[in-house]
């Protein structure tokens, strides 16, 4: 018999073996009174068989209740709704609306032009564009997948077209993409702000300069890695090129002063900001470019609609999950794990990284944030790390794994819309992982990167 006559007599057995030995797990472990133990085990469990991450959470949390008898089963539903009624999480539909509405109304591609024009004269120039534009993008929608999903299309093809290795184009357009949700706005961050009930404001102030250390970082891997192979300037510099295409972008480049300055300055709060991009995305679209047409409003509205839906039924369910966590004392047994290194510093934050890293290469950045939040913040505030420090390096670790399988989600969008195998993205990556994985070191051992702009404005 072929080997492939095997794999798909076998195949048909793989799935429900799995499921029949995974529900046998359950069994003993709930009978067996490590009601923990079956928590986290149903989790992994659904996830494995392919379950959605918000289905797996409530489901695990819901056979948890019911197996412990700890609390009436009502708990969970009044703890989804508590999770989610937060004012800050309004923000969360409004920035992903104002990305997707930049995104179809052609604003992201007059950036590029501009970034273009602005970097495209050094060595592997359209590299150090697509980081610079990035870095504008950054500042408008918030949302890593946005970048890589708007802005990628563009960048990769861009660099394909110009004789780039279609590896080295995927890689950077993925590292790029991910300063998006560290330069303010940030989906993640807001999120963050809600379960650890910290200023999202100054959580915005202290990704300002990691998310600029990053491409920073990036441009000058792009530099080392364009002068081994040979890459070439993509434009010669001239101040007309720039000034015609810096007249194109201007009020596409205002987004993010609207949106930063408005609450570094105390205009307006981050939900509000978000509104503000809202307003000034469908101005721009509908009446100054004119490229926004009433059937890709419907569509994006609609999407929008699905994808916030499915951020807040993650949100929801993970507080569940956090709960039980925070009140079964998972933190408590956590330190005393840790034993002696418990009060060092450095032994936590290390610790946590190395946590985040492992969860972000598994799990959704959304879900990883509402279920670690309440785990490992206590712990780092415990040895006197300040919260929205923590925050930072949190969303950056999450960042990191958005590029690395099996989840990489960053990765799973750059392939189709780029037409690369995935295996390809995920090659292309690795060189690009070094100075990312540098500048999250850098970040979590000297604090004042990013505490001190919220330091300067608001304390």
């Amino acid at each position: 018999m072929s080997r492939l006559s095997l794999t798909r007599w076998h195949a048909p057995l793989v799935t429900p073996l799995l499921s029949a030995t995974a529900v046998l797990g359950c069994v003993i472990l709930a009978a067996s009174g490590y009601h923990l133990s079956f928590l986290f085990f149903s989790l992994f469990t659904m996830l494995v068989l392919g379950v959605p991450i918000a289905i797996s959470l409530a489901g695990a949390c819901l056979m948890f209740v019911l197996v412990s008898g700890q609390v009436p089963d009502i708990v969970v539903a009044h703890r989804m709704i508590n999770g989610i009624d937060s004012f800050p999480l309004l923000a969360i539909p409004f920035f992903i609306f104002a990305g997707s509405l930049m995104n179809n109304a052609g604003i992201t591609e007059r950036i590029f032009n501009f970034a273009k024009a602005l970097m495209g004269w050094m060595r592997g120039g359209l590299g150090h564009v697509n980081v610079g534009a990035s870095i504008v993008f950054s500042g408008m929608s918030g949302a890593a997948v946005a970048d890589a999903g708007g802005l990628g299309m563009i960048e990769v093809k861009a660099m394909k077209d110009a004789g780039y290795d279609e590896e080295f184009a995927v890689g950077i357009t993925a590292a790029s993409s991910t300063i998006g949700p560290i330069i303010p706005p940030s989906l993640p961050m807001v999120i963050y702000g809600v379960m650890a009930s910290t200023s999202v404001g100054q959580l915005f102030a202290a990704g300002v300069v990691p998310g600029l250390l990053m491409g920073g970082m990036l441009m000058v891997m792009i530099f080392l890695i364009s002068r081994r192979r040979g890459y070439t300037p993509d434009a010669r510099f001239s101040f007309g090129t720039l000034g015609r295409t810096f007249g194109q972008a201007f009020l596409s480049l205002m987004t993010p002063v609207i949106i930063v300055g408005g609450i570094l300055t105390g205009a307006f709060t981050p939900t509000e900001s978000a509104v503000a991009a809202v307003v000034y995305a469908l101005l721009l679209g509908l009446v100054v470019y004119r490229t926004l047409t009433w059937r890709k409003l419907l569509k994006v509205s609609m999407e929008t609609i699905e994808t916030t839906a499915i951020i807040l039924f993650i949100v929801g369910a993970a507080s569940i999950f956090a709960w039980i966590l925070s009140s079964n004392q998972v933190t408590q047994n956590l330190v005393a794990l840790l034993g002696p290194f418990a009060d060092s510093k450095i032994a936590v934050l290390m610790f946590s990284n190395i946590v985040l890293i492992i969860v972000g290469c598994f799990m959704e950045t959304i879900a990883a944030i509402t279920i670690l939040v309440p785990v490992l913040l206590p712990m780092a505030i415990a040895v006197g790390v300040d919260p929205v420090h923590f925050g930072v390096i949190m969303v950056l670790n999450l960042m990191i794994g958005l590029q690395t399988p099996p989840v990489g989600m960053v990765l799973y969008v750059l392939s189709r819309v780029s037409n690369v195998s995935f295996e390809h993205c995920m090659r292309g990556t690795i060189p690009f992982l070094i100075p990312l994985v540098f500048c999250l070191l850098l970040v979590t051992f000297i604090p004042a990167i990013s505490m001190w702009l919220p330091t300067l404005i608001y304390r």
